[in-house]
């Protein structure tokens, strides 16, 4: 691969989902405005994530990276963000004290805006449109002015996605996350479930942990740390005239960082080894993920490694294994040996998601809890076969208490879709069931933790 490289390189590279802007110079004026604006996040955070994220990778921290399929400008709002934080911090609460190490808390959101197609076009009543790209791209309605793509739909989104940062950083550091809090809403959750006795135990050992600390003095007053949370950013890097424009040199080290998002990801669909998104991304210094499919093979995976992380950087790269529950079984093993053979240093994630979508009889997609659960499970005992460490999981979820996966303690079932089915593309857990997901995971943590004592 040619080591000339610019924010622009890619350019020079096939680009596979790109929309097809009608107006050269109404994209050019929306780049243009977007290099002039503030990086919405900084290279020093960029550098703390990737620290935090070779911890995973040695087997010493855990990552929780959740959030929207596909954000939108209509859903927007304050409670919306809160929501999604606050699920995501009972999430990694329970797995903080199930597993006995730190968790990486990374959300799909303040980016999550475009979203790949498996067709340019759709297709209904005899009409055809350009395919709804998300809301950066283009609108969700069905209709031939809506699915024109509009470049100036990428500085909403910017200016969206700073407000979004803005509220988060003020509930990461400003009490909202603190640890008594986010036990006090599990108890709630454990209350109101249908399984919550199978999870009191859990809740007991954490509030016992809890009144433990505060009678030895450890408090909120006296460590800060338990009111305040480091939570980063993450984004399918999908449109590349947005994120070249928000990428900027850090001052400090004279390095590129993409300043759209702590971390950026490649998709199974733009992650060609001579396409412009892998171009793109070797020159920036974020965190990167690969999403790997059922497709993948080890010599593509070991050269998509060379390509992103040549100097084996450990917390650069994560590759997002989403097979499907009983591909996994097949798919992941020569993977993981491969990258084991060559020495390579990467955090390993489940992405339970994507591999189990399906279409539900009442003709709406929809992704089964069981299916889900199956696919981690899964993804847990082949790590454990391999020596390898399984560091994290990456979820599609909601804090609204939508009916888009079936199952779970809930039992939404697939009559049940139609009531509260509110996703712009992707089908999410909602706020009960990524609970419940925590603690289903956290047995799976106390489960290991038993093996491997009985070992020792």
């Amino acid at each position: 691969m040619n080591q000339t490289w610019s924010p622009q390189s890619w350019r020079s590279k096939p680009v596979a989902q790109a929309p097809a802007y009608p107006d050269d110079a109404a994209l050019a004026a929306a780049e243009t405005e977007l290099q002039r604006l503030p990086p919405l996040v900084f290279a020093g955070e960029i550098r703390q994530l990737k620290a935090s994220l070779a911890r995973v990778a040695a087997g010493d921290a855990f990552l929780l990276q959740g959030g929207d399929c596909a954000e939108s400008f209509a859903e927007f709002g304050a409670d919306m963000i809160r929501d999604t934080f606050r699920v995501l911090l009972q999430m990694a609460v329970t797995l903080t004290f199930a597993a006995a190490c730190p968790v990486v808390k990374v959300g799909r959101i303040a980016g999550q805006f475009a979203k790949p197609r498996s067709s340019s076009v759709e297709v209904r009543r005899g009409q055809t449109l350009p395919a709804y790209r998300g809301d950066i791209v283009n609108d969700i309605a069905f209709t031939p002015e809506a699915r024109v793509p509009d470049p100036t739909r990428m500085l909403r989104a910017y200016h969206q996605a700073a407000s979004t940062l803005n509220l988060l950083r003020g509930f990461a550091q400003g009490g909202f996350a603190a640890l008594d809090r986010v036990q006090d809403w599990n108890q709630s959750f454990i209350a109101g479930s249908a399984q919550g006795a199978r999870y009191r135990d859990l809740s007991h050992r954490i509030e016992e942990a809890l009144a433990f600390m505060t009678a030895c003095g450890v408090t909120a007053a006296t460590a800060p740390s338990l009111q305040q949370t480091p939570f980063y950013t993450s984004h399918d890097a999908m449109l590349l005239p947005y994120e070249a424009a928000m990428t900027r040199t850090d001052s400090v080290t004279g390095q590129w960082y993409d300043c759209a998002a702590h971390m950026v990801w490649v998709g199974e669909r733009t992650r060609q080894l001579d396409g412009a998104h892998v171009e793109f991304l070797r020159g920036i210094n974020n965190p990167l993920g690969i999403k790997c499919g059922p497709g993948i093979t080890p010599d593509e995976v070991l050269r998509l490694i060379d390509a992103l992380n040549p100097n084996n950087e450990p917390g650069r790269l994560t590759l997002i294994i989403r097979m499907g529950a009983g591909k996994v079984g097949p798919g992941l093993p020569p993977l993981i040996r491969a990258v084991q053979r060559e020495g390579r240093s990467v955090v390993w994630s489940s992405d339970p998601m994507h591999g189990n979508t399906v279409a539900s009889s009442t003709g709406y997609k929809t992704r089964a809890f069981d299916r889900v659960l199956a696919e981690i499970r899964d993804f847990f005992a082949i790590h454990r076969a391999e020596g390898s460490h399984p560091g994290g999981v990456h979820i599609e979820m909601t804090g609204k208490d939508v009916t888009e996966c079936t199952g779970g303690a809930q039992a939404i079932a697939e009559h049940n879709l139609a009531e509260r089915y509110h996703t712009h593309c992707d089908p999410r857990l909602n706020g009960s069931q990524a609970i419940e997901l925590a603690f289903l995971l956290a047995e799976e943590f106390g489960a290991r933790r038993t093996l491997a004592q009985a070992a020792e």
